[in-house]
């Protein structure tokens, strides 16, 4: 009987050594340093479990993606052999089908106040000028010569610093790189106050950072804040249809969140439901990583694409502001523009403490939440444009 006993101890392999100390550095990250922990532990805790050999948590084609549960036979089975792992099943029906980064989306919506972006709508425009990354990274990816267009849009996307529009579009258009673009986004999203203060320093003067912007917002009454929701959702619906299922989730969650009557459905959306999500998202990437699927040249080059779609995003911002403010009488803080990368509210708190350092007298955290939240809704649309772009494609 115990002849029948397998131990894993001999098909180990050095790479799942190497993603075994990856996945400790992320657990370490998040509990002794508080990146992200709330992704990384998970991220962690399953790269480890998917890199221990013969526990068939997570079974994969030869193409390196998930093999997909039957939808039509009920049957749990591997395409060609074998059985499918636990995992298989939630990665079919909460990352496949895209139901957890929409309904983790619509969580976030409750938990967004518009109020700054409402009180000074020109930081739409610098929302929309901070997706600048998203292109570059696109663009550099593509002629490399090591993604394919689909797999380029999703590297891009990280440009964007918002999770839900990158897990979304990765899941829809290259789901064999859903892994390393998910961690590598959601790590560099936990180094944003590493990140961006030399790229903001590089590219502004201490005069302008020391630019002083009066600490009061206009007041919003409660009727824009109703109708903003809708208003985006719709406006961005009619021109960009491919983003209704992110900017919908996203908006539905804030029109609960402002309505005033469902302040019961707001909360449920985003308290427990939106922690059992994100701890399913997190555990559910992690498990798409094990060796032979992470250590590859492409993680390496999406790393390096990461940073400079994070880099060209928080240049977009800035010059967005500087271009802004040659028609401004009252001239605005460049910095705010950088905050248009949306990884709310990191980047925010990043230009707060830099306006401190250049003029004590200076208070930016609201002034910089208003392109926070609108690159929120940029980075929905530029997924959107993307998946409209390339989803007939595939259909077809």
């Amino acid at each position: 009987m115990f002849g029948l006993y397998e131990s894993a101890f001999g098909a180990l392999t050095w790479g799942n050594i190497l993603m075994l100390l990856i996945g400790g550095l992320l657990i370490y990250l998040g509990i002794a340093k508080k990146m992200e922990p709330i992704l990384l532990v998970p991220i962690g805790f399953g790269i480890i479990a998917v890199n221990l050999p013969l526990g068939g948590l997570m079974v994969f084609t030869a193409e390196g993606i998930p093999a997909e549960v039957s939808t039509f036979t009920g049957a749990v089975k591997a395409i060609g052999s074998g059985d499918l792992g636990v995992m298989n099943i939630l990665y079919t029906y909460g990352l496949e089908s895209e139901v957890i980064p929409l309904l983790i989306f619509l969580g976030i919506g409750t938990l967004t106040d518009f109020t700054p972006t409402i009180a000074r709508p020109l930081s739409m425009v610098f929302g929309g000028t901070a997706q600048l990354g998203i292109s570059i990274a696109f663009l550099i990816a593509f002629f490399s010569g090591m993604f394919t267009i689909n797999e380029a849009v999703c590297v891009g996307i990280i440009g964007g610093s918002d999770g839900p529009p990158t897990v979304y579009t990765t899941a829809a258009l290259a789901p064999q790189l859903l892994g390393p673009i998910v961690l590598i986004a959601y790590s560099y999203m936990a180094l944003v106050p590493i990140l961006q203060p030399p790229i903001i320093k590089l590219l502004t003067t201490k005069k302008e950072r020391a630019i002083y912007m009066k600490p009061q917002v206009r007041k919003v009454s409660r009727l824009e804040l109703t109708f903003f929701p809708i208003i985006i959702f719709i406006v961005a619906a009619l021109l960009v249809p491919k983003s209704v299922p992110l900017i919908g989730m996203f908006m539905f969650g804030n029109l609960l969140r402002v309505s005033g009557v469902t302040e019961r459905l707001a909360h449920a959306a985003g308290g427990v439901f939106l922690d059992v999500l994100t701890f399913l998202l997190g555990l559910t990437v992690g498990v798409l990583m094990p060796a032979e699927v992470f250590l590859k040249p492409q993680t390496l080059a999406i790393v390096g694409l990461a940073i400079v779609a994070f880099a060209f995003s928080t240049a977009g911002g800035i010059w967005g502001a500087k271009i802004v403010n040659l028609f401004l009488k009252e001239k605005i803080n460049p910095m705010i523009g950088a905050a248009g990368v949306s990884a709310i509210p990191m980047s925010a708190r990043v230009v707060q403490k830099l306006g401190q350092e250049a003029n004590p007298r200076n208070f930016l955290l609201m002034h910089a939440m208003g392109p926070n939240m609108a690159g929120a809704i940029a980075t929905s649309v530029h997924a959107g444009i993307f998946l409209g772009m390339l989803l007939p494609s595939i259909s077809g």
